[in-house]
């Protein structure tokens, strides 16, 4: 046996015995160790379960730093040691079927929750402890009243063993009386407290209407008054308390004294401080984080008063290959160097850096003038990248892609900044990396487009927005129809009909490219079958597919195809799946093996967009192709009159191969009769193009085939 738990129960249970161990020797509670582990236990799993969940949900890890202070571990070791336990035991633990770096990143967030919720819940306690306080001292001011008209000695008992600081002063100010817990917080000096009036109290962190208060309840306006004011203690330090004045009356009503009820806050605030730190910086760099950058970006935006700000974006080219072949380590002590080489950058006034997660950065300049202010900023960042970082004795080339926006204070929110930040800095990483971009809004607006479209395929399909176009393939012997070529087109409700080059790439990145592919393939394969059954008596129309990349790789693909055949009733001869010749360079037998089998049962396969690729003409003999698809580059030489010779000769020369082959030829993008008698002498077999229809509905394909079969 290893020792370690069997089951995710067992693990959890572990996690929360480590956790007990740990905060139980400093938990003001009357608990055993393992009732604390009871009570721990349904913390552990909410923490287990958000860190497993779909999206991060920061109400989990708040809720678990309430309850913290819930159980009476108040103590900020208490919180100190719990966020070790969830940062060094949390994903071991729970997390040991997922992705470490994703669990990693997600526990961290966590622990900011869990510090946000501790904060938070420590607040409120200490809300409700001020307004015990605050009913203590009208207790206490009623209590002190009626000791002085009634007895000197139980007020003298009230006054001294309070544990709250008391002090009386007349309406001048001249303080005339303090007890021992008062003195205490001023270090004990008697004359140090009362050797100064009242007014005298005043500290560079006062609000604004601590003083008019005052003013008011010595004028005998104000019956009393709560508010949070630091002293100057004797050696300089800071002493913070909840400050509660009340006004004291003689028998007849009239103002006679006032009565300052202090609570030492000092640890607390500095607690708060800390939780506040820990909030709004990154554990591991040191640096702002987001939380605090968005304040930061925020007040910078809106601004006004003819300000400016510039912000620079920046991403770590090549990040992800430090982390997969030295690991997670070094790229966190990469990170470290790269943090304060960035904040050795922005030092001037109105700058700053801040890490926004992963190798992401931000830096931020404002001012008047940062339309000079973000350039030099820049180059100050590329300049500090080029050095070289060494790590375990090797040396680390570091470079990185910087998006760069700049503009006035008030036109622009936040969150459009950083996205248009985010945007030009992809663009700098797609033109090479190692660079920095200025923003393009026409660029940012096709950005967006290109997302929204993203974002917009998978109900598109589901709403039924595809439709499919037909191209004629026309026999350039007899100019007879000899089928079409399938062209899918998308009626987005905002931008119209897209074709293909619009939103094909962006289906082929998300993977949607797919189950698109398979509904293209059956409604063609149904459409021509709708052909034969209609015009039998015209010969049989052959349909063109156009297969991705994506889907060739998909194990489906064969599957897919037999069953759509055969639920529509048409043979394999009849279909034709089209493959760019870019797809197939370097193509192993792994990826060319459904391709055989498609072959096998008669499904022709053509090489599109040939002669694009710089392939070895000697792989034709390996690849299950029938059909050569010329691409369009090949006829625009033979667009004019005579013809480009060199671009007869290399079509003359692919014919005669293919021919060799006994594979067909295709040629694309035929707009002018003399290009198709041109390609006829050469030898191809069939075309497309304008020249003889433009893609259309089905319909009309058909109707062209009986004119050529008629003619």
């Amino acid at each position: 046996m290893t020792g370690e738990p069997d089951g995710p129960e067992d693990r959890l249970r572990r996690f929360a015995t480590i956790w007990s161990r740990a905060v139980f020797p400093i938990t003001s509670t009357s608990l055993t160790r393992p009732e604390l582990e009871q009570q721990l236990l349904p913390l552990a799993r909410r923490l287990s379960d958000a860190l497993k969940a779909r999206t991060f949900d920061a109400a989990a890890g708040q809720a678990v730093g309430a309850a913290l202070v819930a159980a009476h571990c108040t103590d900020p070791e208490a919180l100190s040691r719990s966020l070790d336990c969830v940062d060094a035991y949390l994903v071991l633990y729970c997390g040991e079927d997922g992705p470490q770096e994703a669990l990693r990143t997600r526990s961290a967030r966590l622990q900011h929750a869990m510090a946000a919720g501790f904060a938070g819940a420590l607040r409120e306690r200490t809300l409700a402890e001020q307004e015990a306080i605050y009913q203590a001292a009208l207790n206490a001011r009623s209590t002190v009243a009626e000791a002085l008209h009634a007895s000197e000695a139980r007020f003298r008992a009230v006054f001294e063993g309070a544990a709250i600081g008391i002090g009386i002063a007349d309406l001048e100010g001249n303080i005339l009386q303090v007890n021992g817990a008062l003195l205490r917080m001023f270090g004990g000096s008697e004359q140090g407290v009362r050797g100064r009036k009242v007014p005298e109290w005043t500290h560079p962190e006062d609000a604004p209407q601590v003083w008019r208060l005052y003013e008011e309840l010595v004028r005998g306006e104000r019956e009393h008054y709560h508010v949070e004011k630091a002293f100057y203690r004797p050696d300089g330090t800071a002493l913070w308390t909840n400050l509660t004045v009340s006004l004291l009356r003689d028998a007849d009503g009239r103002p006679q004294y006032q009565l300052a009820l202090m609570e030492d806050t000092t640890e607390r605030r500095l607690l708060n401080l800390r939780l506040r730190y820990e909030a709004t910086h990154d554990a591991l760099t040191g640096l702002p984080n987001r939380t605090l950058f968005f304040e930061r970006l925020e007040k910078a935006v809106s601004a006004g008063n003819d300000q400016r700000f510039g912000l620079c974006y920046l991403d770590l080219d090549g990040f992800k290959t430090i982390n997969d072949s030295l690991g997670h380590a070094a790229g966190d002590r990469l990170l470290v160097e790269v943090a304060d080489r960035l904040q050795s950058c922005a030092t001037a006034p109105g700058e700053m850096v801040a890490r926004l997660g992963g190798d992401e950065f931000v830096a931020l300049t404002t001012g008047p003038d940062t339309e000079r202010e973000v350039d030099a900023l820049a180059d100050r960042i590329m300049n500090a990248l080029v050095t070289p970082v060494r790590i375990d004795g090797r040396e680390l080339t570091v470079r990185g892609s910087i998006g760069i926006v700049e503009g006035p204070a008030g036109e622009r929110g936040p969150a459009e900044v950083l996205r248009s930040a985010d945007i030009t800095m992809y663009r700098a990483k797609s033109a090479g990396g190692n660079r920095f971009e200025l923003a393009d809004p026409e660029a940012d607006a096709r950005a967006i487009t290109r997302h929204g479209l993203t974002t917009a395929l998978p109900a598109a399909l589901d709403r039924g927005e595809f439709f499919i176009e037909y191209q004629p393939l026309v026999h350039l012997g007899d100019g007879s129809v000899h089928g079409a070529e399938a062209l899918v087109r998308w009626l987005h409700p905002q931008h119209g009909v897209l074709g293909p080059d619009r939103f094909i790439p962006l289906a082929e990145h998300t993977g949607l490219i797919v189950p698109l592919g398979r509904w293209v393939l059956e409604q063609s394969v149904r459409q021509a079958r709708q052909w034969q059954e209609r015009h039998a008596d015209s010969g049989p129309l052959r349909i063109n597919v156009n297969l991705s990349p994506c889907q060739l790789t998909h194990p489906g693909l064969v599957q897919d195809t037999v069953d759509i055949l055969e639920r529509e009733g048409l043979d394999a001869e009849a279909l034709c799946l089209e493959v760019t010749e870019s797809a197939l360079i370097g193509a192993d037998d792994d990826l060319l093996k459904p391709l055989r089998r498609l072959a096998e049962m008669g499904v022709d396969i053509a090489l599109d967009d040939f002669g694009t690729g710089y392939s070895n003409l000697a792989n034709l003999r390996r690849l299950p192709v029938s059909i050569l698809k010329l691409d369009r580059s090949f006829t625009q030489g033979m667009q004019q009159f005579p013809a480009d010779p060199v671009d007869l000769k290399i079509v003359e020369g692919i014919v005669s191969l293919a021919h060799s082959l006994d594979l067909a030829v295709t040629v694309e993008g035929v707009e002018t009769g003399a290009q198709a008698e041109q390609l006829r002498i050469l030898g191809c077999d069939t075309a497309q193009g304008w020249y003889y229809a433009r893609p259309g509905p089905p319909e009309r394909l058909h109707e062209l085939a009986l004119v050529d079969a008629t003619g």
